[in-house]
């Protein structure tokens, strides 16, 4: 008796899977629908932003304010125009409803890209989103509860040994905290980039390993940049976790790299 072969998997398979069979004019609908869900999200956001900024401006200054204390100063921020206060407010308030708004978004986003994606891929991108979120906050905790701390007592206590006091503004000061949280929270994704690059054959762990030197004259290079005091102390806070993400990023590499010998190995032995 003669045993039924299998038969191959067409090579246009996907087209049979959900969402594979949208028309041109079914995707703009639905590009259309993202977008308004979208930006109805990132206005409800927003207003939830506005309604609470006032409150989290005392969270936000109060890295400053130990600072000031710490220095014997007086521990109050100031604003030099009649609208820099609201000014501040409003701006928070931007911010804080984009962050608020931000899971939604890439809701929408995910709505939109993955009835076209094979069920691995939707998996990677999932993947993808929540471990780019996860380091991006990581960033901008390790800014707000490490970095900010060790910067400000060294820029407050630099300036107030001398006949000239520092008069702080709010606006300043905010910018300046945007900068390094942001700034960290990009830092953070290295694994994450570090991961397309080795999916895409680009790099490797043992690539990654043998330029260890170079990616130290990097990261001192990033460092010397972002960090606004020129301090050594604050440089090597800064580099530490540069260095342990970068090693992080050696391991998921090495991890990419067996996940695709191992597919390889199946798909070959599948053939024969």
């Amino acid at each position: 008796m003669d045993t039924p072969t299998p038969q191959k998997k067409s090579r246009f398979a996907f087209l049979e899977e959900p969402g594979g069979r949208m028309s041109f004019l079914e995707h703009l609908y639905d590009l259309r629908t993202r977008i308004v869900q979208a930006l109805l999200g990132i206005a409800v956001g927003m207003f939830v932003g506005l309604s609470v900024s006032k409150y989290v401006i005392g969270f936000i200054i109060r890295p400053m304010l130990k600072a000031l204390r710490e220095a014997h100063l007086e521990d109050h921020l100031i604003y030099t125009s009649p609208t820099g206060y609201i000014s501040l407010i409003i701006t928070l308030g931007v911010y804080i409803g984009l962050v608020i708004a931000s899971p939604w978004v890439l809701y929408q986003v995910w709505l939109f890209v993955a009835p076209g994606l094979y069920k691995h891929e939707r998996s990677a991108v999932v993947k993808f989103l929540v471990s780019s979120v996860f380091l991006f906050l990581c960033g901008i905790a390790f800014g707000y509860f490490i970095m900010l701390p060790y910067m400000l007592k060294f820029l407050v206590g630099l300036g107030s040994q001398g006949p000239i006091q520092p008069l702080i503004s709010i606006d300043e000061y905010f910018s300046l905290i945007l900068v390094v949280l942001l700034g960290l929270g990009v830092v953070f994704e290295m694994p994450v980039v570090i991961y397309f690059l080795a999916l895409f054959n680009l790099v490797t762990p043992a690539f990654l390993w043998k330029n260890f030197r170079y990616a130290v004259l990097i990261i001192t290079i990033i460092a010397a940049v972002i960090t606004p005091t020129p301090d050594a102390t604050t440089m090597l806070v800064f580099m530490a976790p540069m260095f342990l993400l970068y090693f992080l990023g050696i391991v998921v590499a090495a991890v990419v790299v067996r996940n695709k010998r191992r597919a390889q190995t199946i798909a070959d032995s599948g053939a024969a």
